[in-house]
């Protein structure tokens, strides 16, 4: 034992230590980059996805994925891969910038376990695993196997029939839920992370298409609430490996890293994501420790995470029903359990939803002087076969063989044949399955069944370059949308009335008059605040119904938060009613029978100038834009339909598509 201890104590010191170690990933042999044709002082809009896995994710490999980072980024440009059971993928439209995010924890490993002629693969531990990737092996049958591993790996920490080794040998700062120090090769660990970074800089194209390289720090709370960050870096230059859970769970231990980082010239932004199951800890109003923030601790926070994941395929974090009763749209896309919790467990709202969090930020900036939750919006995908999944009327899930068919995602009624199967699997795999019965039918009922097609990451950049695309992330000139690439412009300041909304200058005028999205407006007192927000409908997306601005505020004599809904513009030149606040039923409607959709009602293009009509000068602010599309066929209903079944009764038969600006806010004086 103490020996054992000795070891651990080394292994973890030498991770400590290399994680600041550092390397210019950058490839001499590319051609200086000279400004393209499509530079614009105004900015361009640029799509793309943060999140992203492959091979190298422990949990991706057991899912069947064997694409490599080269292969996420070919899909990405537009090119055509493998998901895990055989058939092809490819966007519809090419995005415009990717980041391959694989889990910092472990990167590479499994990969490794699985070769029995690896020098990782030669522990007698890990022969279960051998060949679990094959072509042979990658099929629906193999799910209840690589099911019943994952749950083990995330209930105990390390696959029961690997020995137990695994109930010995366990590095402290990973909170039992990493792989034995004993069977870690640190050789293929840099060795992933390497070939990570290699593709990012291989796949670069200024001016075309922007990578970043990138990482997962997956960090949790003892009853497995979600405190996951993705890592970008703003160049080619970053650590020999990821800081990751083996250094520390402590978010707050990341950001000494990322400032240490930035000290030797190397700047990056951490991404939390997937709050909505932090079980109310990814925004809390104290430290992890449990003692009050400080200025430090406001100002290290909001310099490394100056944007947020508002929506992911594990369901939107924007807000909850119990968080924001008198909001009708709410209730979208919710997850009910914590993602990896065993038995799948309620997570608290209060603390794991980015409205919450920003009215959070403004009472800690009235008693604290500073703003931790400053943030602005994005939204990514977190697939985990290579490839982003956003398209509801072709959905193929985001974890390979475990739910990429109907069946698998509970969409559609689990087959005579699939049953006799399962009825037949050893106890431990047939009691990993549950169902849900409907008119004498069951489902699957794995999670996947709550999870979307979602999300994108949109920013307002000069140039697709990652200068240009690092520096809006910086300044939170951003917005995410939950799957279609809507078009959306918001600016707020003062004395904007007399601005020509169909003027061709318009967005010059507004660069010079008034503030994006992201920013700050200060108060004069002099006159109310003024928004111009223009919405443009995706090239596949479905007409625009409405938008609307969410505000919140906090009472300076209660110290209460406050949030309120405002229709601002409404399709089919209808007029907000001023009592309400609302727009009328504009008759948009789906036949769940085709998925057809209404085709003569909604905008292409929505635009207005908006002045708060409950502005009170003497309050902190913040203001963000919600615009609504038309209601189309859920991703479960295109299943249905394409099955020949009925949807399912207790999900959800359609979806309103929608994207999220970053909000501005409104500051009584300059900081």
């Amino acid at each position: 034992m103490r020996y054992l201890l000795v070891l651990i104590a080394v292994f973890l010191v030498s991770c400590s230590d290399s994680s600041q170690e550092t390397k210019d990933f950058s490839i001499k042999e590319k051609k200086e980059y000279i400004k393209s044709k499509d530079f614009n002082e105004n900015k361009n809009v640029y799509f793309g996805d943060l999140h992203v896995h492959t091979k190298h994710s422990f949990d991706a490999f057991i899912f069947g994925t064997t694409n490599t980072p080269d292969d996420a980024y070919k899909y990405a440009k537009g090119g055509t891969i493998q998901h895990p059971l055989g058939f092809d993928m490819t966007l519809r439209q090419p995005l415009d910038f990717y980041a391959v995010t694989d889990h910092g924890f472990f990167m590479g490993m499994m990969p490794a376990w699985s070769d029995p002629n690896s020098k990782a693969g030669q522990h007698p531990y890990v022969k279960v695993l051998h060949n679990v990737n094959r072509k042979e092996n990658l099929t629906i049958e193999s799910t209840p196997e690589r099911l019943y591993y994952f749950r083990e790996l995330i209930r105990s920490g390390a696959f029961a029939e690997l020995g137990s080794i695994f109930s010995i040998i366990k590095a402290y700062l990973t909170n039992n839920n990493s792989f034995a120090v004993d069977v870690f090769d640190y050789d293929t660990h840099k060795s992933a992370w390497f070939d990570v970074a290699d593709a990012a800089e291989r796949h670069y194209e200024p001016g075309k298409f922007t990578t970043f390289i990138a990482y997962e720090y997956t960090a949790s709370t003892d009853g497995m609430g979600n405190l996951h960050r993705n890592v970008i870096f703003g160049s080619s230059k970053a650590p020999i490996r990821p800081y990751s859970r083996i250094d520390s769970l402590n978010p707050e231990d990341l950001w000494n890293t990322m400032d240490k980082w930035r000290e030797k010239g190397i700047d990056s932004i951490a991404i939390p994501h997937n709050s909505n199951g932090s079980n109310g800890r990814m925004f809390e109003i104290h430290k992890a420790n449990g003692t009050p923030m400080d200025t430090q601790y406001l100002n290290q926070r909001i310099r490394n995470e100056p944007i947020v994941e508002i929506t992911q395929v594990k369901g939107t974090s924007e807000t909850h029903p119990l968080l924001s009763p008198n909001d009708e749209w709410a209730d979208f896309e919710i997850m009910s359990t914590r993602v990896g919790s065993v038995p799948p467990t309620y997570s608290r709202p209060d603390g794991s939803y980015v409205r919450d969090a920003l009215l959070k930020g403004l009472m800690l900036d009235q008693f604290f002087g500073g703003n931790p939750y400053n943030f602005g919006f994005i939204g990514s995908s977190d697939t985990h076969t290579g490839a982003s999944s956003f398209d509801e009327s072709n959905y193929f899930s985001k974890v390979g063989i475990l739910d990429g068919t109907p069946i698998g995602r509970g969409s559609i009624p689990i087959s005579k044949e699939q049953m006799d199967f399962i009825n037949n699997l050893p106890d431990e795999q047939r009691d990993i399955y549950n169902y849900v019965d409907y008119d004498g039918e069951k489902f699957m009922r794995a999670g996947f069944d709550e999870w979307g097609a979602s999300g994108i990451s949109a920013v307002w950049a000069e140039e697709n370059t990652r200068e240009a695309i690092f520096s809006a992330f910086k300044r939170k000139e951003t917005y995410a949308t939950s799957g279609n690439r809507i078009l959306l412009r918001f600016f707020g300041g003062f004395n904007l009335n007399d601005i020509d909304l169909n003027s061709s200058n318009l967005i010059s005028e507004l660069y010079k008059r008034s503030t994006p999205m992201g920013g700050n407006i200060i108060n004069s007192k002099n006159s109310d605040p003024n928004f111009i927000v223009w919405a443009k409908k995706g090239i596949n997306g479905a007409h625009l119904q409405r938008i609307q601005i969410v505000k919140g505020w906090i009472d300076n004599r209660s110290a209460e938060p406050f949030e309120k809904v405002y229709d601002v513009v409404c399709s089919d030149g209808q007029a907000v009613d001023q009592v309400t606040q609302r727009c009328p039923d504009n008759g948009a409607r789906v036949n769940i029978a085709d998925c057809s959709i209404s085709a003569d009602v909604g905008d292409e293009e929505l635009k207005t100038f908006w002045s708060d009509p409950d502005f009170d000068p003497d309050l902190k602010a913040f203001y963000y834009v919600r615009v609504l599309e038309n209601p189309t066929c859920r991703w479960s209903t295109w299943d249905a339909l394409r099955a020949g079944t009925n949807p399912r009764k207790d999900l959800k038969s359609t979806i309103q598509e929608r994207a999220w600006s970053s909000p501005i806010w409104l500051k009584t004086t300059v900081d």
